[in-house]
């Protein structure tokens, strides 16, 4: 069985929204890394964004502008998924989220791997361990990204249930080693943590907007003022320790809140956006309007803020309350 210290090359399958920026943090971290998609024009467009990402952080000083060339020179690509697998001992796909494509990318893999080989998927919407073949469930894992996966500290990690409990130790010990935040669960559910909470605040945000109660600016103020920065230094749960849990149980026994009605169906605020082909800032309007807007600036000035609140929040989880 393998141990972190066998972890040499990875390969990254698919260099889509995640691939490069999850190829820029294994190679920052030291690792060699291949990368595959079956688009030249997508592979194009990683080589791009992995140089343009590598020279902000440099700008930001979380790399060396020396050392550009050095992390960029440990990626290479390959133009079939045979060679991309060739020699590597941890496997990171992240092609697109239709379970058709992922079955025939995980039969091919299910050939070519030898069994020692840990596999590894951010898939966000399906259920990964339903769709391999049963062959690569000892050897299949999750490491679940968030975007833009170079800047977002947090991986979620989760093994099958056939898998050793080491692989996803091994993980979790990559990705700390690569700068990351890996949370390991002890078993698998759909969404996740993160995504499981955010589509619990998404309900109650259309719930608001759909019933006249406040707009999305008066949303996102309120959320970027007061439980956002507070959840920063305590969290959720150790915020209801600080609070009190009297106080929290109180909140449940005097039904202070009640689930909306309907809350599963697709909310009218966004549908008539998507319908409208109002889809955000790719198409320069959604909740805000971006016309005239220049989206490449735009996208800069996120990810320099980005980079202050999560070393702020570093900061505070080394030297935590």
């Amino acid at each position: 069985m393998k141990t972190i210290n066998d972890i040499k090359k990875i390969a990254v399958l698919g260099a889509g929204t995640m691939g490069p920026g999850i190829a820029q943090t294994f190679a920052m971290g030291g690792y060699e890394v291949t990368m595959w998609t079956r688009s030249e024009a997508t592979r194009e467009k990683a080589k791009d964004a992995l140089k343009s990402s590598l020279k902000t952080f440099a700008e930001e000083g979380e790399i060396k502008a020396a050392d550009i060339d050095a992390i960029y020179a440990r990626i290479s690509f390959k133009e079939n998924v045979a060679e991309a697998v060739k020699g590597a001992d941890f496997i990171m796909e992240t092609i697109v989220e239709k379970r058709e494509a992922k079955e025939e990318l995980y039969a091919q893999l299910a050939e070519i791997l030898p069994s020692d080989v840990i596999v590894a998927s951010n898939t966000s919407a399906l259920n990964i361990f339903e769709v391999i073949p049963a062959k690569l469930l000892p050897q299949q894992i999750i490491c679940h990204w968030y975007a833009p996966p170079q800047l977002i500290p947090l991986v979620e990690v989760v093994k099958s249930e056939q898998a050793p409990q080491e692989y996803a130790d091994i993980a979790v010990s990559m990705l700390k080693k690569c700068g990351k935040t890996a949370v390991l669960m002890k078993k698998f559910i759909q969404g996740y943590i993160v995504n499981r909470l955010q589509q619990c605040l998404n309900r109650e945000v259309f719930y608001l907007m759909d019933n006249g109660y406040c707009d999305a600016e008066a949303i996102d103020l309120a959320a970027k003022a007061s439980f956002i920065p507070r959840a920063v230094v305590l969290g959720l749960l150790k915020r209801a320790d600080f609070g009190g849990l009297d106080m929290t149980a109180n909140n449940y026994k005097n039904r202070s809140y009640t689930m909306p009605e309907h809350g599963d169906e697709l909310p009218t605020s966004l549908a008539k956006l998507v319908e409208a082909g109002d889809l955000g800032i790719k198409t320069g309007k959604g909740f805000y309007d971006y016309e005239g807007v220049d989206i490449g600036a735009l996208k800069t000035k996120r990810d320099k803020q980005l980079f202050e609140v999560f070393r702020l929040a570093k900061k505070f989880m080394d030297d935590p309350v």
